[in-house]
């Protein structure tokens, strides 16, 4: 799969810039083709930039990147797409403006099922091995992770008082590593799960209550 821009600029050089910037590569990996040379005129009028097509291999980040932009325009969205390369394998997509969020769904759910499919894109016939692309919206995954961790703290809370188990709602396979991770800095409960797929929820119990369910998955 290839990516190419049709880009200008006063003379091919710098036309060749703006198209390897536009695309996020560097030279090495770009191909060009100069379709019109810049031409000067005549006491400043006839000039013309030049024209050149750069190209280049899509990798896992600009297929992601041109799936969610794609879709967020297709939708009719006053959103912008923006990206930024975390290491080698994980990108960050951000998705801004007015209405992005209509993209986060409940709970998130809408921004997970984009991810999951930006992530399929990016790693489809990628063969580079597998590329991690997060999605995210107007910092939401911070401000839920945030929630949840409060929510769980506010739970362990009402578990030491009273001494009764407390079930959660179902929660996807990442929101309930959240609990859990920050169950386990607190004294006197502990957490299993129970259910399945879309159904799995957490509940947490007193720790001294906690051995009969020790061969329950803790995911």
């Amino acid at each position: 799969m290839k990516r190419e821009v049709i880009v200008y600029g006063r003379t091919v050089e710098e036309a060749i810039q703006n198209g390897l910037k536009e695309l996020g590569v560097t030279a090495e990996k770009a191909e060009y083709e100069v379709i019109e040379n810049a031409k000067k005129g005549f006491l400043g009028f006839g000039e013309t930039p030049a024209k050149v097509k750069v190209s280049c291999n899509a990798n896992a980040e600009m297929k992601a990147v041109e799936f969610v932009t794609k879709l967020v325009a297709n939708m009719g969205l006053d959103a912008e797409v923006k990206s930024e390369k975390i290491n080698d394998k994980d990108t960050k997509i951000t998705i801004v403006g007015e209405s992005a969020g209509l993209l986060i769904g409940h709970h998130g759910e809408t921004l997970d099922a984009l991810q999951y499919l930006a992530n399929l894109t990016a790693n489809k016939t990628d063969g580079e091995g597998y590329s991690k692309i997060t999605v995210d919206i107007e910092n939401y995954r911070a401000k839920r992770e945030e929630t949840l961790r409060t929510l769980a703290r506010r739970m362990a809370s009402r578990v030491n008082k009273n001494g009764r188990s407390m079930t959660l709602e179902p929660m996807n396979p990442y929101e309930r590593r959240i609990i859990h991770s920050e169950i386990q800095n607190i004294e006197g409960v502990s957490t299993y799960s129970i259910g399945s797929d879309d159904n799995r929820k957490i509940v947490i119990c007193p720790e001294d209550k906690m051995g009969k369910h020790k061969s329950s998955s803790a995911r």
